[in-house]
Formats: C-alpha cells, sequence, structure tokens
C-alpha cells in the first residue's frame, strides 16, 4: 500500500488525523517516522497559503503524496484574532494551556453573548510534482468563560457548543469527529485521497 505522509508534528493533530483519514488506501507515516525534520516558516497570510506550504515541503522532501492542515480560532470580539497565528498565539514554544491562559485573559470583559467564535481549518494534500488540493471546514461555536473537558488539544477546553452544552474538550472522539472543523476538511480529503489512489 502507497504511503501518505502526515505533514504534522504535533502529537495531537496527528493522532486525530489517523482517526479522520482511517481506511483510506494509503500507509500513514508521520514525519518523525521518516526521519524528517523540516523547519517551515508559515508565511502565509491565510490557513490555504500555509497548508499548501507545507504539504509541498513535506510531499517534495519525503517524496510521498502528502497531507498537511492549518486551522485556527477566530473570535469574533477579537475582530477574528487569533486566527492563523492561533498555534503562535502566547508565542514560539508556549504550551496549549498558555495560549489557552492568554486568550481568555483577552476577554476578561467580554460578556457571554459576545464571545461567538469559530475553528477553520483548510487541509492541503500535495503530490510530489507539487500539484495541491485543498480542501476547508469550519464549525461555529463561542469561547467558554473558563476551560473545561480532557479531551483533545489546543483551543478544545474553551470552544464551547451552546446547542450541546459542552466544549470541544468534553466532547468524545466519535462525536468531535462528526461536528469539527478538521473533520468537515478531512471528509473532503478522504474523497480526494481514494480518487488519486487508484
Amino acid at each position: 500500500m502507497r504511503k501518505l505522509l502526515l505533514a504534522t508534528n504535533n502529537a495531537g493533530k496527528l493522532s486525530e488525523l489517523k482517526e479522520l483519514l482511517a481506511g483510506v488506501p494509503f500507509t500513514l507515516v508521520s514525519p518523525k517516522e521518516l526521519g524528517l525534520e523540516l523547519s517551515i516558516a508559515e508565511t502565509g497570510r491565510t490557513y490555504a497559503a500555509n497548508a499548501r506550504l507545507k504539504a509541498r515541503a513535506y510531499a517534495q522532501a519525503g517524496g510521498l503524496i502528502t497531507l498537511a492542515d492549518d486551522s485556527g480560532l477566530e473570535v469574533d470580539a477579537l475582530h477574528g484574532a487569533p486566527g492563523i497565528f492561533s498555534s503562535r498565539y502566547a508565542g514560539d514554544g508556549a504550551t496549549d494551556s498558555q495560549r489557552v491562559a492568554l486568550l481568555l485573559s483577552k476577554m476578561n470583559d467580554t460578556p457571554f453573548n459576545e464571545r461567538a467564535a469559530r475553528f477553520r481549518c483548510v487541509i492541503a494534500i500535495a503530490k510530489p510534482s507539487g500539484v495541491v488540493t485543498l480542501c476547508s471546514g469550519s464549525c461555529r461555536g463561542a469561547v467558554a468563560l473558563e476551560p473545561k473537558g480532557t479531551y483533545g488539544f489546543g483551543y478544545d477546553p474553551v470552544f464551547y457548543f451552546p446547542k450541546l452544552d459542552k466544549t470541544m474538550a468534553e466532547l468524545s472522539a466519535d462525536i468531535k469527529n462528526t461536528i469539527s472543523h478538521r473533520a468537515r476538511a478531512a471528509k473532503r480529503a478522504r474523497e480526494i485521497l481514494i480518487e488519486i489512489s487508484d
């Protein structure tokens, strides 16, 4: 079976992508498994540009069809921040809990009915030749007043779904993997991967 390189070193994201892509006609491999160590500056101004950058760089380095994603949290009260800077919001090397703490501190005075937010994700699938296909997904919710839940990673503990009365970190993987931004992008990515596996 052909290999598909998942271009991330984030353990949480890698685990989630493996679940979302289970059953595609590829053997899923990580950069670490291939001994690939790339440092890619995310200089794009959009999720699509950053996902494309990562996918192309890893596809060329590994010689494999490669999937990369770029995602972020956009908060209305913060004019769309942290957005494409979500993973670098509290500076390089910051932990998930430090990023969450910074976000909540910036929203101390924001009432709950003004905390609308959305998660966005763009997945790029790159061939070693340089051809890239993009898929996107999003989900809407709000920023919770405090972190809750132990599942997931990143901003999941403060991304609240009013209809479910739970944060993303309180959802089982089965539920999260049907409604999340990454799940919605991955649904289309699965179709593309099945098409190009022939």
